[in-house]
């Protein structure tokens, strides 16, 4: 564990949320994956690899607040924004129209928000902690941002192979994963690494896309709806890369990495240009 501690962190994400499906199987658990596997994981890696140190380290960065107030709107408007316009190109495109009854739930979005945010396996924000929160500071110390977007992708993806088999992912969520990891990453590394914000906007995706609008959806308007839904995520994370490069998903500012323990912020993009003599 402690030669390969980013491995082991992965096995046991996996091995700590798929024990679900025998709970599920038997009609006594809701889903077939526990969410706050990854951040059980991370907990039992960091203390077994960095001790409390690392452990603390960690739940710091769960309760980072002090960042700017325009990344809390980025946090939690973003995916509201992007479910709102895959919606209307679904209706554009033919889906029938949500109901007055519908659209009178928007009120519940609030107390599904807090859940999702505050109760751990209940939505994806507990996942957060282990994916951003240990494993992406790691791998972005390693490999550049896009690299490392990608891989984190490809294994939260691999993850959710589960909700899958049972129907309560559909396949372009996959694509989502994806975009969701390069636009994820790209605004926790520009809030001073802070897994709070991330999990907020995890949280504001599950509350207004999943429990809100996808659900006025049915038949092939619902699978319309995931595909639109992959399409501007898909859509957002491309221009985030092409503006601000693969290697920072910034021309000013850094990836956040974690060398030893505590998660820092390297010199900026620029500053590091002028110390080594070459361009980024």
């Amino acid at each position: 564990m402690k030669r390969h501690p980013l491995i082991t962190f992965f096995v046991l994400a996996y091995a700590l949320s798929w024990w679900a499906w025998i709970p599920y199987a038997l009609g006594v658990f809701p889903n077939p994956v526990a969410s706050f596997g990854p951040f059980l994981a991370a907990l039992l890696v960091l203390a077994l690899t960095e001790g409390r140190a690392g452990v603390l380290g960690l739940l710091r960065r769960m309760v980072r607040w002090r960042v700017g107030p325009g990344w809390y709107a980025v946090a939690l408007l973003l995916p509201v924004g992007l479910t709102v316009m895959a919606t209307l190109l679904n209706l554009a495109l033919g889906a029938e129209r949500p109901t007055p009854a519908d659209l009178g739930r928007w009120t519940g979005i609030f107390g599904t928000l807090a859940v999702v945010l505050l109760v751990p396996g209940v939505g994806g924000a507990w996942e957060e902690p282990g994916w951003r929160g240990y494993a992406l500071p790691r791998m972005q110390s390693r490999w550049s941002a896009l690299t490392s977007a990608l891989v984190l992708g490809v294994l939260i993806a691999g993850w959710h192979l589960p909700l899958i088999v049972v129907g309560q992912v559909e396949y372009p969520d996959f694509v989502l994963i994806l975009s969701a990891a390069v636009i994820f990453n790209w605004l926790f590394n520009h809030a001073q690494g802070s897994v709070l914000l991330i999990m907020l906007a995890h949280a504001a995706n599950n509350a207004v896309s999943g429990s809100y609008f996808s659900t006025m959806f049915s038949g092939a308007d619902a699978v319309r709806e995931s595909w639109l839904l992959a399409l501007v995520w898909g859509v957002v994370a491309l221009a985030l890369i092409l503006a601000g490069g693969p290697r920072n998903f910034s021309r000013t500012q850094a990836r956040q990495v974690e060398p030893a323990g505590e998660l820092v912020a390297p010199p900026t993009a620029a500053a590091a240009t002028v110390a080594t003599g070459r361009k980024e």
